[in-house]
């Protein structure tokens, strides 16, 4: 048994003051459950000193529209929200400005730059100008070498100007204003080309020395470039490239190979022949007998006589007895020869021990020799002679006895001569 008072007493006892209360009517069971709920929820006081207790600490969560989140969770939630949006902003934005970057522009008044200023940041660059470029073809070159700022700069200049351009290679520098480079490509000083002169009666050795020369390219690169007849083009029957690179003067871009070189020079004879109205069938044996008249003829006044000459001996079986064909199969570039040396008929050039034309030509043939070798001159001579190395002065005979009189006074000026230059 415990002294504790009934819930009958609690509610019937008199206060503290003495002061006489009614009594309460009974509670029914199921106030008394709600009652007991009420006082086992109710919370613990922890006694205080000077009496009475302290309200219950409120536990986290307890109120409040974020029941159950911490605080610091709540900032960084707000933090994260805050970063997307100007995520999303930011790609919004830049969305807009790929898509719409002009008419934006427009709309704000911005204009950005579109050409450089000044005559460039001295870092040079080359450029090529084709044959047949437009205008928008020379100023997408030069923006894409990065010259211009923009091609539409040095295309509206272009079409303000109508200037006028040479296909090839120029040296500009990077970063110019469109006004320089144009200034640069028309200054003849920025035109970067190489050269080479081959003149007439130059020989296949002779001429590679020269175009290596000119263009920079190794003498071996042109060397071996020339043994590969059969990417020119020749005639089957062609030994060689000799006869076959036309003499002229040549300007080459710095982007040109050695054998590019060598078949813009190949090209150069076959439309000179074509011109002259030779057939694809006859281009070798013309030029054999070009590269023949070239070679022996003297002044060029004289080529259409020497043709008539060798086209004499040909026509009567005579050999032609040529001394510069033997010592070109020698290879001793002489205009004499021995007697063992006109002997031999293992030279394919020796037209003293075999009959008719060599098996190609001996050099290189310009147009006044072609056109001899096309038309020989009337007349009914079989020999001829040069009787003065300096002139070229040349006796024609139509008799050996007249021949080898003329062929004294020649070896009358050799003597008197003995400092000329035999070479051939």
């Amino acid at each position: 048994m415990t002294n504790d008072p009934s819930w009958d007493e609690i509610f019937t006892s008199q206060p503290a003051n003495g002061a006489a209360q009614p009594a309460a009517e009974p509670l029914t069971r199921r106030q008394l459950r709600e009652a007991e709920g009420r006082e086992r929820d109710r919370p613990e006081q922890e006694p205080v000193a000077g009496g009475g207790g302290k309200p219950p600490k409120r536990k986290r969560g307890d109120g409040g529209e974020f029941r159950g989140i911490p605080k610091r969770k709540r900032r960084l939630g707000w933090l994260w929200a805050l970063l997307t949006l100007i995520v999303l902003a930011g790609g919004a934005a830049f969305a807009a400005w790929t898509l719409f970057e002009p008419q934006v522009r427009e709309a704000l008044g911005w204009q950005l730059p579109i050409d450089y200023e000044g005559s460039g940041n001295g870092e040079a660059v080359s450029i090529v100008i084709a044959d047949g470029d437009i205008g928008s073809d020379i100023a997408n070159t030069l923006h894409d070498a990065g010259v211009t700022m923009t091609s539409q700069a040095f295309y509206d200049l272009l079409v303000a100007e109508e200037p006028t351009f040479m296909p090839g290679t120029y040296t500009l520098q990077k970063e110019m204003s469109a006004r320089a480079a144009l200034t640069a490509l028309q200054d003849p000083a920025n035109h970067v080309v190489s050269s080479a002169l081959i003149i007439e009666g130059t020989t296949l050795p002779t001429a590679l020395e020269n175009l290596a020369e000119g263009t920079g390219i190794p003498l071996e690169e042109f060397q071996a470039a020339s043994t590969d007849l059969a990417s020119f083009g020749l005639p089957a029957e062609a030994p060689s490239l000799e006869g076959y690179l036309f003499p002229a003067t040549y300007e080459f871009q710095p982007d040109q190979t050695a054998h590019d070189i060598l078949q813009r020079l190949v090209n150069e004879t076959f439309t000179r022949l074509d011109a002259a109205g030779v057939a694809v069938a006859d281009r070798h044996r013309v030029l054999t007998m070009a590269g023949l008249i070239q070679k022996e003829g003297g002044p060029a006044t004289d080529f259409p006589k020497v043709a008539r000459v060798f086209q004499n001996r040909l026509e009567i079986g005579m050999n032609l007895q040529s001394d510069a064909t033997v010592s070109y199969g020698t290879g001793n570039g002489s205009i004499f020869t021995e007697d063992e040396e006109r002997a031999d008929a293992s030279n394919p050039y020796n037209t003293y021990a075999n009959p008719g034309l060599p098996v190609g030509p001996i050099s290189a043939p310009g147009d006044a020799a072609v056109q001899a070798a096309l038309n020989p001159v009337d007349g009914p001579w079989l020999f001829f002679v040069l009787v003065n190395g300096e002139t070229g002065e040349t006796v024609f005979s139509t008799s050996a006895a007249e021949h080898e009189a003329a062929v004294k006074v020649w070896q009358q000026w050799v003597r008197d001569n003995p400092d000329w230059d035999t070479g051939g």
